[in-house]
């Protein structure tokens, strides 16, 4: 078959396109620390590797560390690696987690995985949260199955309308489901940023506040690298993304529920790591909240 030269002007076309996605690609692939996020703290108390692919925040007795994503997103998957302060990490807290507002303010969603310190040789506790308009009181707190202070391990939100899922890497340990229940506790009106931080709580992390930092050991640092987003990014007034989130695979029915290997490890977190679950104390909480008498496992 005779082959037909390709019009100059198609040449032209075609490169034009391929140099337009090649930027966009290669901008929708940056993981750089300047492209997604803005920190809030002295620069002495942040630092990031040569290549740029892994940021160290620090805690001293002056000053912790935190950092926030430029953008905004509601729903989708939020993932990070992770490495907490080793040693004696006892009064303080790594934080890695979801708000609407850039501030503790009375209004705000957050979904939280907060890492307590301890004593050298003493296991960490890796406590979530889920706060809607202000009003949180819904923790459960983990043991982990591996030291999270020797090597990196990704920490995750899976959030849709029908459920919010905290992975730890990429086992479910915590379902949250939204069941219509009669007290609107489940946040999926705001967009959230994501933000992560290092702080002293020694009045309450280890303990109770029992156990106090000692700073004799800072500066305290933990590291993150391999930031991950696939999500709705929000643009007021209202982003066309949100009406079509079902064209993402974190919004279809698969991620609706978990699979059934999602809950064969779901169900040996539940038997073997949870240490304390909201839903069981009766004595704070001696009418339940209505998201308690949800199943899971629906």
């Amino acid at each position: 078959m005779e082959r037909r030269a390709c019009p100059f002007s198609n040449l032209l076309f075609i490169a034009i396109l391929l140099a337009v996605f090649g930027k966009l690609s290669k901008a929708a692939a940056s993981n750089s620390f300047e492209d997604n996020f803005s920190k809030s703290c002295p620069d002495n108390n942040f630092k990031s590797s040569d290549d740029g692919s892994t940021w160290y925040l620090s805690l001293d007795k002056q000053s912790g560390c935190g950092f926030i994503t430029k953008q905004r997103y509601r729903f989708g998957w939020f993932s990070m690696k992770l490495k907490l302060v080793g040693g004696d990490s006892a009064g303080i807290v790594t934080a890695y987690y979801m708000c609407t507002e850039n501030a503790a303010g009375p209004e705000r969603d957050e979904l939280d995985f907060e890492f307590l310190g301890n004593r050298s040789g003493q296991p960490y506790l890796l406590q979530t949260n889920v706060y809607r308009n202000g009003t949180g009181g819904r923790e459960m707190r983990h043991s982990l199955w591996f030291d999270p202070t020797e090597d990196y391990h990704s920490y995750s939100i899976l959030w849709n309308n029908h459920q919010i899922v905290f992975f730890v890497d990429k086992v479910p340990i915590r379902v949250y489901k939204n069941a219509n229940y009669t007290n609107n506790f489940f946040p999926n009106e705001k967009p959230m940023y994501l933000f992560s931080s290092i702080w002293n709580a020694d009045d309450w992390a280890t303990r109770g506040g029992l156990e106090k930092t000692d700073w004799e050991k800072a500066p305290f640092v933990s590291s993150y690298k391999d930031f991950n987003v696939d999500g709705c990014q929000w643009e007021d007034p209202f982003p066309a993304c949100v009406s079509t989130t079902t064209d993402n695979w974190w919004d279809q029915y698969n991620s609706w529920h978990l699979s059934d290997d999602q809950k064969t490890d779901y169900a040996w977190v539940q038997r073997n790591l949870v240490l304390y679950d909201y839903c069981k104390d009766t004595e704070r909480y001696p009418t339940l909240p209505v998201e308690c008498w949800i199943s899971p496992w629906d």
